[in-house]
């Protein structure tokens, strides 16, 4: 490793979410790393809204979590509302989600940055890439000063040409009062990449005591807090609720009424903004037929006094926005002490990167986060983190790459190398073919050993999770074991609990009544088993065939996704390939038979060509 001061294993570019786990992943494995970030105060900053997860959004963290990431511990350390999601749905659709404490969130991430060994942080704003010979070299900030590596990972989030737009004013910044990034645009023009315009935005926040909060719903958190991480045990901060609001016709007039003043409508802004999470004018003028549109007030933090309207996000001029504010009931007398706005900002197509998040252009230069068309900063995070793994073992010729099947970390980023985006792109769990298998429960159980054996999950946790397993399999035994008979006390004991017992059943079959649950039949099982260990086996042991059939189908898919693509394949020379699946091909570079099914337009006669292609260049008889 290299020992120069200005000489680094890896820079990472960008404190945000994806900047943070990728600084965290490549020092936790050896490699000597520096982090660029443009204000020191801004690290991990929650420039939206306060929260962490949602839906599928939850299984990223956990999964992150299970890979030896830092997120799930920060918003557990930090979070003043958990809630899980979809409880009364199938367990493959449930995520959890909780609020944080902004100002907490910022500072025990710092804190964890600024300690860890082999890591430096540093104020800088990266105005230049250096490279030659197609390879990256180092970086160039503003102060003019110069770091070397071969290995840069860069995380701009909203900063490349940032634009924000408040009705007709419109000012360059990366976030509000944060100025934008122009110049690190125009360097890798220069080695290339292409550019395209995206936009998000932000509602306003609202100052606590203008608000009528006996005017909502008030929603709490549950009251036995599931949390993110398996390693935490128990919450610290005060739980804090939202509230439930909406807007009404008077509202939507208001908007009718002033959308030639949106930038929007205006044809100001032409990046493309999220489908799922729209500005306010977007949903009035999209959904004209709703009366109403929901609305929910979230806490901060606990000493801060500013409330976020989720769901207002809007980019109408401020006058508009207080008029639209007020007339909802409960808001008659907000109190803005931000306004809200949207903005635009640069980022490069992800079908311009491998799967190992490096680009195709210059080696050694990693995207993660908002660059590659994401939203959300889930979605960063775990960018972030694949990035820095990569770049670390791209020192010695490795790669990690997680497939469709094994995490959603994998279905996203197939997604974005393969087919690119034309929005904002969020992970969903309607994305996941297998999502039966990638639930938030058994993140360990599919990724622990992966990260235990990158050198990111400690052995105490690893041994830890080995003889959890090992009680699961004796749970499972013993279930499959001990036989139920309905005999006069056993039959009474169900009765109570509305259950029937007419005939003799093993404790594993009875489980797999809908109406039976694992807490039901715990009297009968001698020895008592971890919480968690028995949630595990009830989801096994209910779902058994579902997940059977959807491991069939996992083998069918791994069957062509295992098929390797050489890399001096020449698509030209496949004989009966149309020259729009040539030139699909070769934009992508899919790396296996299974991406390339996946690219739009190739057509299954197109990927059996290929296939038999393939088999013929293994065999040494085809054209390379």
């Amino acid at each position: 490793m290299v020992m120069n001061e200005a000489c680094y294993d890896v820079i990472v570019v960008g404190a945000g979410h994806a900047g943070c786990e990728a600084a965290l992943a490549a020092s936790r494995m050896g490699a000597k790393t520096l982090l660029l970030t443009i204000y020191m105060e801004t690290i991990a900053q929650m420039s939206c809204n306060p929260a962490i997860g949602g839906l599928a959004k939850g299984n990223l963290v956990r999964d992150l979590d299970a890979l030896g990431g830092e997120m799930a511990k920060c918003i557990d350390n930090t979070g003043i509302q958990f809630r899980v999601l979809n409880t009364k749905k199938g367990p493959a659709v449930r995520s959890s989600r909780a609020q944080a404490d902004k100002a907490k969130y910022r500072e025990y991430m710092t804190e964890i940055l600024t300690t860890t060994p082999l890591l430096d942080v540093k104020q800088g704003a990266v105005v230049d890439i250096l490279a030659e010979n197609f390879g990256v070299k180092g970086v160039v900030t503003d102060y003019g000063q110069i770091f070397y590596s071969q290995r840069v990972i860069l995380c701009t989030g909203t900063f490349l040409n940032g634009l924000i737009h408040i009705g007709e004013k419109r000012y360059k910044a990366g976030r509000a009062n944060e100025f934008s990034s122009e110049l690190l645009v125009n360097s890798l023009k220069g080695y290339g990449f292409n550019f395209e315009r995206l936009k998000t935005g932000t509602p306003a926040r609202l100052h606590e005591s203008s608000i009528d909060f006996n005017s909502f719903e008030e929603q709490k958190g549950d009251s036995n807090p599931s949390f993110f991480s398996f390693e935490t045990d128990d919450h610290i901060l005060p739980q804090r609720s939202c509230y439930i609001a909406f807007t009404n016709e008077n509202t939507h007039q208001i908007i009718s009424d002033n959308m030639h003043r949106s930038p929007l409508y205006a044809g100001v802004i032409t990046g493309i903004g999220p489908r799922y999470c729209p500005s306010i004018e977007d949903k009035v003028k999209k959904f004209p037929e709703k009366s109403r549109h929901q609305i929910f007030l979230e806490p901060e933090g606990l000493q801060s006094k500013e409330y976020y309207a989720n769901g207002l996000s809007s980019s109408l001029p401020i006058d508009v926005q207080l008029k639209l504010y007020r007339s909802i009931k409960g808001l008659e007398r907000a109190e803005f002490t931000r306004p809200a706005y949207a903005i635009e900002y640069d980022f490069v197509q992800p079908t311009a990167l491998r799967l190992t998040l490096e680009t195709k252009k210059l080696n050694g230069l990693y995207f993660a986060g908002q660059i590659n068309g994401t939203t959300g900063y889930e979605e960063a995070a775990v960018q972030g983190y694949i990035a820095a793994v990569n770049a670390v073992l791209s020192y010695d010729n490795r790669e990690f790459i997680l497939n469709r099947d094994e995490s959603y970390i994998g279905v996203m980023i197939d997604d974005l190398v393969t087919k690119g985006v034309d929005e904002p792109y969020r992970v969903f769990h309607s994305r996941g073919e297998f999502r039966l298998l990638l639930r938030e429960d058994n993140a360990e159980y599919r990724l622990l050993e992966k990260g235990y054996n990158l050198g990111l999950v400690s052995k105490r946790r690893y041994e830890r999770f080995v003889k959890e397993k090992e009680q699961l399999n004796s749970l499972i035994q013993k279930l499959q074991n001990v036989m139920l008979k309905p005999d006069g006390s056993t039959k009474s004991y169900f009765l109570e609990k509305n259950i029937n017992l007419n005939n003799p059943v093993s404790l594993y079959n009875f489980l797999k009544r809908p109406e039976v649950k694992i807490g039901d039949i715990g009297d009968f099982l001698v020895e008592d088993y971890p919480e968690d260990v028995k949630k595990e086996a009830e989801i096994t042991i209910k779902y058994e065939g579902y997940i059977k059939k959807q491991q069939d189908e996992v083998n069918k898919f791994r069957k062509i996704e295992n098929v390797k693509i050489p890399e001096s394949i020449n698509y030209s020379n496949i004989k009966g390939l149309r020259a729009e699946y040539v030139e699909k091909l070769n934009r992508v570079k899919p790396a296996t038979l299974g991406q390339a099914s996946r690219i739009k337009g190739i057509t299954p006669s197109a990927l059996s060509l290929l296939h038999i292609h393939i088999e013929k260049m293994v065999k040494g008889n085809g054209s390379k």
